[in-house]
């Protein structure tokens, strides 16, 4: 962790060194999500309901998706630009030092003004919690604990995947920008509005639904099923498979001799 600070301070001081970029992106990102959530609040003043699920219960919804997606993208900013790393050959030099290549990536590359879109998720989130209806109990604080640490879970290791495919390509693949950008984008709404097919890829190959849609329904008391409380924990398992693809890539790498 020591280590880890140095490197987070490092990388908060060389982005600081333009103050008013800092600043002026920081707001940018800040004012885009808020548009975002603009957006449900102006579509619910044409319809009541969306299958069933009320403004500050989607609220609710969108804001632990944006929550979970956005911190993950402040701290594994490393992995989004990893073809870089591999194209100049940087991984090379990541390859023969001492501590773990997954480690050396994400404290490489840290994106502060992230944190804009950050605050503003919490802040609906702080918002939502009171506003959504929901009698809270100990269990249903549990499972929104559990949504939020599942869903950063889940897209970081989206991200690994993201990261581990240009081994084999040299390139990113925008396709998977269908999974990060995709599902923070789609989680705007319970992933069941789009479809029985894309809530069980959803919930049985990227497992997003497992900490957005199944604990929703558990805290709003559509149904009172105790497994659905535990999906998000389910759900973190997805960072194995992500971690094995990982390995393979970097199994697979070859030098640029550079």
């Amino acid at each position: 962790m020591r280590l880890y600070f140095k490197f987070f301070m490092i990388n908060l001081k060389s982005q600081m060194q333009f103050k008013l970029s800092f600043l002026f992106l920081l707001i940018a990102r800040a004012f885009t999500s808020i548009g975002v959530f603009a957006s449900i609040y102006f579509m619910f003043l044409r319809f009541n309901t969306v299958e069933g699920f009320e403004y500050n219960e989607v609220l609710l919804c969108f804001s632990v998706v944006f929550t979970a997606f956005s911190f993950a993208e402040c701290y594994a900013r490393g992995f989004d630009t990893f073809s870089s790393v591999i194209s100049n050959g940087e991984f090379d030099r990541i390859m023969v030092r001492p501590h773990n290549e997954i480690f050396l990536v994400l404290a490489g590359k840290m994106e502060f003004t992230n944190i804009g879109r950050f605050f503003t998720a919490l802040i609906v989130l702080i918002y939502s919690i009171p506003a959504s209806g929901v009698n809270w109990s100990f269990d249903k604080i549990i499972t929104l604990i559990f949504m939020l640490i599942s869903g950063v879970v889940i897209f970081s290791g989206l991200f690994l995947i993201y990261a581990a495919l240009c081994f084999f390509t040299l390139e990113g693949l925008e396709f998977m920008n269908i999974f990060t950008d995709g599902g923070r984008n789609f989680g705007q709404y319970p992933y069941a509005i789009y479809g029985d097919g894309v809530l069980k890829f959803l919930t049985y190959v990227i497992p997003l639904a497992l900490f957005q849609y199944y604990p929703l329904l558990y805290i709003t008391d559509r149904s009172s099923n105790i497994l659905y409380m535990l999906t998000p924990l389910i759900g973190m398992l997805f960072i194995v498979p992500c971690y094995m693809i990982w390995k393979l890539g970097v199994r697979k790498y070859k030098s640029t001799g550079s």
